[in-house]
């Protein structure tokens, strides 16, 4: 029994020595081993690794994936005077821990340091283009040459930077009220060129319309006379068959219709002592 115990105590003694030299590094991980402070050894590949134990040497544990870093929007000045406030964002990873430790140390100071190169290299990129190669497709191209250029600052300092967007790019407040405002003239100015044309292109509409109304009164006028002239020649035509046949009815009928056109109720009949218009009249009166 006290084999036993003397075995298990040795063990824990023997597993407590390892665990002082004896470190796991993940594969998420890189590290740089110092040793009172200076650096001895760097260890890129995950796994079981040997170092002396603390406080001779340290592990410093460095994260190996692609880390993003998300810029605070700043005012930039483009190529032809325009100020534009940009919000971008980088992706960067730690390519050399020991450089990377010797230099900022941590991941808060290299995002500072990051702000401070890629701010440099998108005020300089930006500074050569115009406001709408910003806005438009260009845009590719420009990001390109700030990654590049971020790159190469930042090699210095054991990072590498993959890749440099903007989220955004945005005119700075007072700006948009003007841009805003220059916009809202110019739709005014389109709406009332759309309204003079439409009244023009009316008023054309309305003469024609009234030019062709006229031509369509003027021949109906013109054919209702021609069947009006047509018409009173077959009257014309009817009395005079009328009245070569019988020419005191003729007269008489004619005079009748005189009669219904030109007396009512109201009319007062002076007869004259004979003849004239009244002639049947006074032939009804003996």
């Amino acid at each position: 029994m006290r084999a036993l115990l003397k075995l298990v105590v040795g063990i824990v003694i023997l597993m407590i020595v390892l665990s002082l030299f004896l470190f796991t590094v993940n594969e998420t991980e890189q590290v740089v081993i110092t040793q009172f402070g200076n650096p001895v050894r760097t260890i890129l590949e995950p796994g079981l690794k040997i170092k002396l134990p603390f406080p001779i040497q340290v592990a410093n544990k460095f994260e190996k994936r692609i880390l993003e870093h998300d810029a605070i929007p700043a005012e930039v000045l483009t190529g032809d005077k325009k100020n534009l406030v940009v919000d971008n964002y980088a992706k960067w990873r730690i390519s050399d821990p020991l450089k990377f430790m010797q230099t900022v140390a941590n991941e808060n100071s290299a995002q500072a340091r990051l702000d401070d190169i890629i701010y440099s290299k998108m005020r300089e990129a930006i500074g050569k283009v115009k406001l709408t190669d910003v806005i438009s497709t260009h845009r590719d191209s420009i990001m390109n040459e700030v990654t590049l250029a971020s790159n190469e600052k930042a090699i210095a300092y054991g990072i590498e930077v993959l890749d440099v967007r903007i989220k955004r790019a945005d005119l700075p407040e007072e700006n948009e009220r003007f841009v805003f405002a220059r916009m809202q003239a110019e739709r005014q100015r389109q709406a009332n060129l759309y309204r003079s044309e439409g009244r023009q292109e009316a008023e054309v509409i309305r003469a024609q319309t009234d030019k062709e109304k006229e031509i369509i009164l003027a021949e109906a006028y013109a054919e209702a006379e021609k069947e009006r002239g047509t018409g009173d020649a077959e009257a014309t035509r009817v009395y005079a068959a009328a009245y070569g046949k019988d020419a005191e009815f003729y007269a008489f009928v004619r005079t009748l219709d005189a009669y219904k056109k030109s007396l009512d109720e109201e009319t007062i009949v002076v007869l004259p002592a004979e003849g004239g218009f009244l002639h049947y009249l006074q032939k009804g009166v003996k």
